[in-house]
């Protein structure tokens, strides 16, 4: 029996990783944190649009996955910082491709998507 990895199947836990790195919270976090660590507060000034709630779940698992460090300083307030571990940058290089990705072929997705609108328009009315 193949017991390596394998996605395809339901119960393989590359899923989960799989989930938690394609969801756009983490790609934007882990791109947000490339050039260094930065606060709590200042990723989500960087993220535009993520609450609260959602940035403290994400970088609370990143952490859990190995992909991010979380360090308190003993100062008051209280300081906390994020930073990417080596397992981390190693997979900032893959996301900051689909990224580029993205933003190169936006423009052909939007004609797309448009193309799409108008000629099932007909159909959902």
């Amino acid at each position: 029996m193949d017991l390596s990895p394998n996605p395809f199947n339901r119960d393989c836990p590359t899923r989960q990783l799989l989930d938690r790195i394609g969801d756009q919270w983490t790609v934007l976090i882990v791109g947000a944190l490339v050039d260094g660590p930065l606060r709590f507060t200042e990723i989500g000034k960087r993220v535009d649009g993520i609450s609260q709630k959602v940035l403290t779940q994400t970088l609370r698992s990143l952490v859990r996955d190995g992909i991010l460090t979380r360090t308190a300083y003993p100062v008051i307030p209280p300081r906390v910082e994020y930073e990417l571990t080596p397992l981390g940058r190693n997979l900032s290089e893959p996301l900051d491709m689909l990224d580029r990705w993205a933003r190169s072929h936006m423009g052909e997705v939007e004609r797309a998507r448009d193309t799409y609108d108008r000629e099932n328009a007909a159909v959902s009315a």
